[in-house]
């Protein structure tokens, strides 16, 4: 599915992550690969940094540089998202570590532990050096 590109979604979406218009460095270089003299005589690459996050984009998919500044915006906003909800999923997953280290045990574990201890008490009962002294 194929985001849609107009410039009023764009707004929207900046609105909704908290991106500003202001926040963003964006610098024109010159494209290379497929394009022919266009792409070595216009600059139709764009590079964008979000200055609060450091986050960086170049995209050069089109000959168009209009186009290509709505994609790098479109891009940069995918980037920010991914790395937002990274952070949240770290957060949730350090919270839900905590919350099992903190859980108590299972009656069935505490017993299992418990059967263990005796075990290895027995096993170093049997290492002991017999005392005569018991049989008199």
């Amino acid at each position: 599915m194929r985001p849609d590109l107009s410039e009023d979604a764009l707004a929207r979406r900046m609105a909704g992550l908290g991106v500003r218009e202001e926040d963003l460095d964006e610098q024109f270089v010159r494209s290379g690969g497929h394009g022919g003299q266009n792409v070595n005589k216009t600059s139709t690459c764009v590079m964008l940094t979000h200055r609060p996050t450091g986050v960086q984009i170049k995209c050069q998919t089109t000959r168009q540089q209009r186009l290509n500044r709505l994609l790098a915006r479109h891009l940069l906003l995918d980037k920010i998202q991914a790395a937002r909800a990274a952070r949240a999923a770290a957060e949730r997953a350090r919270l839900e570590k905590a919350r099992r280290q903190k859980r108590g045990r299972s009656a069935r574990a505490r017993q299992r532990i418990l059967a263990d201890k005796l075990h290895h008490r027995d096993k170093k009962r049997l290492r002991r050096p017999l005392r005569h002294d018991a049989f008199d």
